[in-house]
């Protein structure tokens, strides 16, 4: 009986175990069989326009608007990546890391990057697989690992020891793991529409809502498909995300411009563009939950009511895991683009939180 006893919660967690995996493969295939009826009824609606595609050859003037800042790269010794990044503000400032989401790049922090440049250096960086920065081809260099350890390493190699991380969508997660990992290195951490990391693994399996919301993470489990859905129709996938009712940012006057819709066309049709982006995904289930999940440095959490991702229960949970100063500020009526639909109020945000904590220390 003592050795059952002992046994026992190895045989549960293999079981726990099992039974995650499954549900992570039922619903790869579930939603696999979901695009491919997509995929068929597009074509029978009309076959060559779901295959069409404009060339882009050059990029929209926007992506070179010097106001924005200036197009750097930086190559990483250990991993010999090459990085790009877009900076404003004066060298020798404190440095403002801004990590994007998906599928995004440097160009969805431009109202950032005008904003706080008169008191940071700013710098919007591409993260590894998007843009101009160096795609791996594996999948394995896509590992949580490698993503926080580019973080590490490109701090040093701009000549930072610390920095103010603000990271939206997975580049929140990304930021939450660093804060984690390497609390020295963060000053203070802002996050936009994504929750802890354990609150989104737990709140995921309990709640059908949200595994549903979160149905593209298991699409995209899939090797080559996931990418070619998203290039058919012209990038009519992408387009979607941004401009629809249900996904796409909803106040009229901060919607993107064609300008700024083709910047993302763009980037996102060259070749092999999408591999890396959703590589990253690729990883995940084998990566969480985390063994240390505590952070202990001052937290803005800000989030859009109107997020068609993410459940807004979990930014309310998520405060059980910061053992410092915590905010978190709810926007009614915003979406999952926050910083790009609201970047007046989100700017607004951080500079209160950002002099409150000031204040404080004074």
């Amino acid at each position: 009986m003592a050795g059952l006893r002992d046994c026992l919660p190895c045989l549960m967690v293999r079981i726990r175990s099992l039974l995650f995996w499954s549900l992570v493969y039922c619903y790869c295939g579930l939603c696999a069989s979901i695009y491919l009826l997509k995929l068929l009824w597009s074509i029978g609606k009309g076959p060559a326009q779901t295959f069409r595609r404009v060339a882009r050859e050059h990029p929209p003037a926007c992506l070179n608007d010097p106001s924005l800042g200036t197009h750097c790269y930086v190559r990483i010794k250990d991993s010999g990546l090459r990085f790009h990044y877009v900076a404003a503000g004066e060298r020798g400032k404190p440095l403002m890391l801004l990590l994007h989401g998906f599928p995004e790049f440097w160009y969805s922090w431009r109202h950032q990057l005008r904003e706080f440049k008169s008191e940071y250096r700013v710098v919007a960086l591409d993260l590894r697989g998007y843009g101009e920065t160096d795609a791996p081809i594996h999948r394995e260099n896509y590992k949580l690992d490698c993503l926080i350890t580019d973080i590490k390493d490109i701090l040093d190699s701009l000549g930072y020891s610390k920095c103010v991380l603000i990271g939206h969508d997975w580049g929140g997660m990304i930021a939450w793991l660093i804060a984690i990992c390497y609390p020295e290195m963060v000053m203070k951490l802002i996050v936009i529409n994504f929750p802890h990391p354990n609150v989104f693994t737990e709140y995921i399996l309990r709640h059908p809502a949200q595994l549903f919301k979160s149905s593209y993470y298991y699409f995209f489990q899939i090797p080559w498909f996931p990418e070619f859905m998203f290039s058919i129709n012209d990038f009519k996938a992408l387009k979607h995300l941004f401009t629809s009712h249900s996904t796409g940012i909803g106040r009229k006057r901060c919607r993107l411009t064609t300008e700024d819709l083709e910047a993302y066309i763009y980037v996102f049709s060259q070749p092999g563009a999408l591999s890396g982006p959703i590589n990253h995904y690729r990883n995940i289930f084998s990566c969480l939950p985390l063994r240390h999940h505590m952070v202990t440095i001052p937290t803005l959490l800000l989030w859009g009511e109107k997020d068609a991702f993410m459940e807004v229960e979990m930014a309310e949970v998520t405060k059980i895991y910061v053992k410092n100063y915590f905010r978190l500020t709810i926007l009614s009526e915003a979406s999952h683009w926050l910083q790009q639909e609201q970047p007046d109020i989100v700017n607004k945000l951080i500079w209160t939180f950002l002099k409150e904590e000031k204040r404080k220390k004074d």
